[in-house]
């Protein structure tokens, strides 16, 4: 059993049973990074803020797991494990005057993964042009010689999707009209893989550069070439870690939102979205507090928000069965009295099979046998991260979500036993016999703790047809004031889209981003 980091450092703040009420104030539900830089950018406009969430603390999907035993602490950041996009934090501090530096300290991950294929070769990913030219030319002189087109292919992408669209409001075909154009003539309806595959022809840098659509739950066979522009983004920002963990972000947001009068109230399960006059004027809690307020934010995933949380006829009970929902997520959190100090902080570990294995967990909604792991090891970079003497990791391996046949009650155990056996084997030997912590999440947790349909790990999936104005919108259609941010809203999934997406609703509030 999982235990949440402790909350006594996280006071709720205004709840009392009573109901709270005045002009120019929002409501957000859930405080993931969404949520947080949502109401981070709502008190800058000076609108009255509370966010509620129904867990112990912050963080939602970056949560931090504690443990404690054997006169140990051993913690574990949930999910996302580094900044892509730290200039987003920055702008949130600045907000208020103040500096992201003074609160969290950054430090550069190298490299920013290594790639291990099943051939036996490894390929570190990340660094200058010529240090990746010098890598890729282990593998491929042509291929070497093609990177600083496919960098300035990314680096189109990224001004168009992330700089010029990333925080512009869709709203129905009209917006999403005048973007197809564009979106065309970078041929947005081609896949990551089918892009990458143009530059490159050694299998494994084809691999190793369109992977990362699994880092925002889609399949780089059929996700939107547009999110090819990961790479030039790590490239103009780099890729870091926070010292002693990403909640340790997570704790800088809630501090400077407390700091400037943003409220926070934890264990509060929404139990529906209050709608009068066409209008969300506040939520209703599970145990009976009403909190009226003039906006409702919803960094809840929008499906479970609209199927769920609003009242008739308001609600739509089949809303999911209409999205693609990304894969789920097994994740294995661990811990060893053996330092692993060969293991940089970032490994991906591929399996034989690289299109084979991503069709039978999209699509065939099968459990693989063939594992392509995600490792995790932040001692790499912050020995601090774990006790003296000691390594914490987590693995994590895509799978198909709830909507598979699949009974995880009984095949959870073998199925990490599996992914037990492949590390050791592949990358961490004799760990059977060092393990002093551990414990597991399946698609259930998503689903049951997250509340994310189908126990989805990213929400829907960034295809062409579920991006930008295809995406859930940043505002209701149908309710006046009823708001969206997080994974399932435009621009996506990832800690850089679910902050941005903040940066779409201000827009949509207030016409301008500050």
């Amino acid at each position: 059993m999982i235990n949440r980091l402790n909350a006594d450092a996280f006071p709720d703040l205004g709840r009392n049973g009573s109901v709270s009420q005045a002009s120019d104030t929002a409501i957000v539900v859930g405080a993931g990074f969404g949520g947080l830089a949502t109401a981070l950018r709502l008190a800058a406009h000076g609108v009255q803020t509370t966010v509620v969430d129904r867990l112990a603390g912050p963080g939602g999907r970056a949560a931090e797991f504690v443990h404690s035993h054997t006169g140990h602490q051993f913690r574990y950041d949930a999910g996302p494990t580094v900044l892509t996009a730290p200039i987003l934090f920055e702008e949130l501090f600045a907000l208020f005057g103040e500096r992201l530096a003074d609160h969290v300290d950054l430090l550069p991950v190298t490299p920013w993964y290594q790639m291990r294929f099943a051939d036996g070769t490894q390929f570190n990913y990340g660094g200058t042009t010529e240090q990746i030219q010098a890598e890729i030319g282990r593998f491929s002189h042509r291929d070497a010689q093609a990177y600083p087109a496919y960098l300035a292919h990314s680096e189109k992408l990224f001004e168009k999707g992330y700089e010029e669209l990333g925080t512009q409001a869709f709203l129905g075909w009209g917006s999403m009209l005048k973007a197809l154009p564009a979106m065309m003539r970078l041929r947005a309806d081609r896949s990551v893989y089918d892009v990458t595959a143009r530059f490159f022809k050694d299998d494994r840098i084809r691999r190793a550069f369109s992977i990362q659509p699994l880092l925002v739950g889609g399949n780089p066979f059929d996700t939107t070439s547009i999110y090819s522009l990961i790479h030039y983004l790590e490239r103009k920002w780099g890729v870091w870690f926070v010292r002693g963990g990403m909640a340790r972000l997570v704790e800088a947001l809630v501090a400077l939102g407390t700091r400037h009068g943003v409220q926070f109230i934890w264990n509060a399960d929404v139990a529906t979205i209050d709608v009068k006059n066409g209008q969300a004027n506040g939520l209703t809690l599970k145990d009976g507090t009403e909190l009226q307020a003039s906006t409702v934010v919803c960094n809840a995933d929008p499906g479970y928000v609209l199927g769920h949380l609003l009242p008739p006829p308001y609600r739509k009970p089949d809303i999911t069965k209409r999205k693609q929902y990304s894969m789920g997520l097994f994740v294995w959190y661990f811990s060893t009295n053996k330092q692993y100090d060969e293991v940089p902080h970032h490994t991906i570990l591929f399996g034989k099979t690289y299109r084979e294995v991503l069709h039978k967990i999209f699509d065939a909604r099968q459990l693989p046998d063939d594992l392509s792991i995600y490792l995790h090891r932040p001692g790499a970079t912050d020995p601090a991260c774990a006790p003296a003497g000691h390594d914490s990791f987590y693995a994590l391996v895509p799978v198909p979500n709830l909507s598979a046949d699949i009974d995880w009650a009984s095949v959870a155990e073998p199925f990490k036993a599996s992914l037990q056996a492949d590390l050791q084997e592949r990358i961490l030997p004799g760990l059977s016999q060092h393990i002093v912590d551990e414990s597991h999440v399946t698609p259930q947790y998503f689903s049951q703790e997250l509340m994310s349909p189908w126990g989805s790990g990213f929400s829907i999936t960034p295809t062409l047809m579920q991006s930008a104005g295809f995406r859930f919108p940043n505002r209701s259609p149908d309710i006046a004031n009823l708001y969206f941010c997080g994974a399932g809203t435009h621009p996506g999934a990832g800690v850089p889209g679910v902050v941005t997406s903040a940066k779409v609703v201000e827009r949509l509030m207030f016409g301008a981003v500050a």
